[in-house]
C-alpha cells in the first residue's frame, strides 16, 4: 500500500532483528531468574539464606517474564510458519520447558507457606527444576536448529513433522543446551553478588566464575563442531527477498562440505564481533565474579548472552528453520513472514508499546535497587 513507507524485505529484516532482541531481552531479563532458581542449592546452606535468594528475584521474576510473552507474541505475529513448524513439532519440548516456567511462580507462592523442612526443602527442589529445565530445553532448541529439524511442507503447505521428542536430545544439542545454562548461571550469580551480602554472594561469586568459565569452554567446543562437523545449509535457487510466503517456491540444500554456516562470517566479516563478544563477555564475568564486582559481572555475562545469541543468528541467517528431512522446506526470513501490511501495523505498535515496556522497567529497577538482607524479609509482609 502507498502509505507503506517501508520495502516488504526491509520490513522482514527489522523483524529478524527485533526478534533477535526480544530473545536477548528474555534471556538477559528472565535468564538471571532461572539462573539464580539453578543457583539456589548451592549457595544456600540454611533456610534464612534459602529466603534471601529468592527474595533477590521474587519481586521481579513475573516482570521479567513478558519478553517471553513478547518474544513468543513475535513468532505468532510476524513469523506464522515458524510458530506453526516450532511449536507443534518441539511439542513435548515446549510443554518441559513451560512446565519448568509454571512450577517457578507455584514454588514462589507456596515455599513459605508452612515452617516444615520437608515441605521447604521439596518446594526448593521445585525451584531448581523451574530454573534449571526451561534453560536447558531452549539451549537444546537452538542446537537443533543449526543441526536442522526433520519436518516437511505438501502441496498444500500442512506440515509434517517427522521427530521425536529424545531425537532432539543429540550430543550437539546437549551440548547447547549445557551453554545456556552455565550462561544463565553466571548471570544468575552475578544478580546475587550485586543482591546480597555475606556467605551467600561468597558462593555465588565462586560457582558464578566456575559457570562463565564453562559456557567459554562450551562455546568454544560447540564452535568447533559447527566448522568443522556441521555442513549447514544453502539457498540453492534464486533469492527472492521479497517474494510471498511460500516456503516451497524456493530450493535448498544441505551444505557439501563442513563449516558451511561460517558462510555469513567470510561474507560479513563485521559480525565476527558477536562471537568474539560471547567469548570475551564470559571470560569478564568469571574474573569480575572472582573480584566480586557483581554489576561489572552482571554486564559482562549479559553482553556474553547477547554475542551467543546474535552469533547463532547470524550464522544461520536467512534460515529461520532449516528443515533435515527436506531441505526445500526450510523457513526462511524471506519466505515465512507475515504480510507487508501486518509487518508495518506491528513495527508502529513496537515503536508505541516497546519504549514503555522498557521505561517501565526501569523504574521498577530503579525503586527496587539496593541489597535485599534479612531484616528487609521481615519487615516485609510480601516477602517469600
Amino acid at each position: 500500500m502507498e502509505f507503506i513507507a517501508l520495502d516488504y524485505t526491509t520490513l522482514r529484516v527489522i523483524w529478524w532483528l527485533l526478534l533477535g532482541i526480544l530473545l536477548i531481552g528474555w534471556a538477559v531479563m528472565d535468564g538471571f531468574d532461572l539462573g539464580v532458581g539453578t543457583l539456589l542449592p548451592f549457595v544456600a546452606k540454611t533456610d534464612e539464606e534459602r529466603r534471601l535468594v529468592i527474595n533477590t528475584v521474587g519481586p521481579v521474576w513475573e516482570g521479567n517474564q513478558v519478553w517471553l510473552v513478547l518474544g513468543g507474541g513475535a513468532i505468532f505475529a510476524a513469523w506464522p510458519p515458524l510458530y506453526a513448524v516450532s511449536f507443534s513439532g518441539f511439542y513435548l519440548a515446549v510443554f518441559a520447558m513451560l512446565f519448568g516456567l509454571i512450577l517457578r511462580p507455584v514454588g514462589f507462592k507456596y515455599r513459605s507457606k508452612m515452617p516444615s523442612k520437608r515441605w521447604r526443602d521439596n518446594w526448593d527442589r521445585v525451584l531448581f527444576v523451574g530454573g534449571l529445565l526451561p534453560g536447558l530445553i531452549a539451549g537444546v532448541a537452538v542446537g537443533n536448529v543449526l543441526l536442522g529439524v526433520p519436518f516437511h511442507f505438501d502441496d498444500t503447505l500442512r506440515v509434517t513433522y517427522t521427530g521425536s521428542f529424545f531425537g532432539l536430545l543429540t550430543p550437539f544439542a546437549l551440548i547447547a543446551g549445557l551453554v545456556s545454562v552455565a550462561m544463565l548461571v553466571s548471570h544468575g550469580a552475578a544478580m546475587l553478588v550485586i543482591k546480597t551480602d555475606g556467605p551467600v554472594a561468597e558462593r555465588a561469586a565462586r560457582y558464578g566464575s566456575i559457570a562463565a568459565l564453562i559456557s567459554f569452554v562450551l562455546f568454544v567446543v560447540a564452535g568447533v563442531w559447527v566448522a568443522f562437523g556441521l555442513p549447514g545449509y544453502q539457498i540453492t535457487s534464486q533469492v527472492v527477498t521479497d517474494g510471498p510466503t511460500n516456503p516451497l517456491l524456493k530450493t535448498a540444500a544441505i551444505g557439501t562440505a563442513a563449516g558451511g554456516w561460517l558462510r555469513n562470517y567470510s561474507s560479513m566479516p563485521a559480525t565476527v564481533v558477536f562471537p568474539v563478544l560471547g567469548l570475551l563477555g564470559a571470560l569478564a564475568s568469571a574474573v569480575l565474579l572472582r573480584a566480586r564486582r557483581g554489576g561489572l559481572a552482571f554486564i559482562a555475562s549479559g553482553a556474553s548472552i547477547a554475542g551467543i545469541i546474535l552469533t547463532v543468528g547470524f550464522a544461520i541467517f536467512p534460515f529461520l528453520l532449516p528443515s533435515s528431512s527436506q531441505p526445500t522446506s526450510s523457513l526462511t526470513v524471506w519466505d515465512s513472514s507475515s504480510s507487508h501490511l501486518t509487518l508495518w501495523i506491528m513495527l508502529l505498535a513496537t515503536a508505541i508499546f516497546l519504549p514503555i515496556i522498557l521505561a517501565y522497567t526501569t523504574w521498577v529497577y530503579r525503586v527496587l535497587k539496593g541489597k535485599t538482607t534479612v531484616e528487609e524479609m521481615g519487615d516485609n509482609p510480601n516477602a517469600y
